[in-house]
């Protein structure tokens, strides 16, 4: 039976067209309620990966967020927003989003994605800290931006997934894990599988061209992606942007290890033809390895500590408590 995704074009961010969008969108795959039950516990997880802002196409869209949760909100779901960025804590990317009112208004707290269980994730067999504030929630929909990425080609449904490993490890298991791409694409894979969303969620209305994934440029790209499965929805986005998806190393390393065991043939794609929104203009990243040499790690790890230890410090200080999250 073939995978099915559902493909719906949308050209800005407007909230009434992207509320309308995202409707017609979800509901060619039966509508929310076919994926999420009254009084679940759902965590949507966006790409917080720095805090940049909303003109520069690093995150996921503030709006895209929102209209999300309201969503949820009305089919009697309890969303939260969460994650651990790569760089900054989620609170500074809010903030860099201009979200936290928004969220605020609608009563959906953000979270930081921390408190790590540890477990083996397969096929890689790595030992690993996955939050268990994402372990812990009914669902999760994934809810990643597409962009280009300068060591994996493109970041869609799976990479963003790497998120929900728990605090500031991530520079070193692009140094102990980023041997070749088929070694950090098997950890990739199992941590993806680990949380496994129930829906992903592609925001590729503005996507990332060029020097992905914090600093390439805005290409309006005018699509939303949603399947269940993360492959289909990896294919099909990289039909779009003009990507041979044999050639992405997550798709690759899935295909040969029998995890995504379907061609472009093998997906039912409903609402829009993927042939309708190809971008030829779409600028691809110039590749760089994934491996993180020991210096950078060290650099990396500073630096967060640095911050995480000045925001502690700023919270001492007399003041309005900080939001609830």
């Amino acid at each position: 039976m073939p995978v099915q995704l559902a493909l719906t074009r949308c050209h800005d961010y407007e909230p009434g067209r992207l509320r309308t969008a995202l409707i017609e969108n979800l509901g060619l795959l039966g509508g929310l309620e076919a994926f999420v039950k009254v009084g679940e516990s759902v965590m949507i997880k966006p790409n917080f990966i720095a805090p940049k802002p909303r003109v520069q196409p690093a995150q996921t869209d503030p709006e895209m967020i929102v209209q999300l949760a309201i969503l949820l909100k009305e089919a009697g779901a309890r969303p939260f927003v969460a994650d651990s960025p790569a760089w900054g804590t989620v609170a500074d990317c809010v903030q860099a989003l201009d979200l936290a009112d928004p969220l605020k208004k609608i009563g959906v707290p953000f979270r930081q994605l921390g408190r790590p269980t540890w477990m083996r994730v397969q096929p890689s067999n790595a030992r690993v800290g996955i939050s268990s504030v994402a372990l812990e929630a009914d669902k999760i929909i994934n809810l990643p931006k597409l962009k280009a990425h300068a060591q994996l080609g493109a970041t869609i449904a799976v990479k963003n997934m790497f998120g929900c490993v728990s605090g500031k490890a991530k520079p070193f298991y692009h140094f102990t894990r980023g041997s070749s791409e088929r070694s950090f694409c098997k950890f990739l894979l199992g941590v993806y599988e680990s949380v496994r969303p129930a829906l992903n969620i592609i925001d590729g209305i503005t996507a990332m061209e060029g020097r992905g994934p914090i600093n390439g440029t805005a290409h309006d790209v005018g699509v939303i992606v949603t399947s269940e499965d993360p492959f289909a929805c990896e294919m099909v986005c990289s039909d779009i942007i003009g990507m041979e998806y044999q050639n992405l190393p997550i798709l690759r390393t899935a295909m040969e290890l029998g995890l995504c065991p379907f061609g472009r043939e093998g997906i039912a794609v409903l609402g829009t033809s993927p042939d309708e929104c190809v971008c030829h203009s779409f600028v691809h990243p110039a590749r760089i390895p994934i491996k993180f040499g020991f210096g950078r790690v060290c650099a990396s790890i500073g630096k967060q500590v640095v911050r995480l230890t000045a925001g502690g410090i700023k919270r001492l200080r007399p003041g309005p408590s900080p939001q609830a999250r």
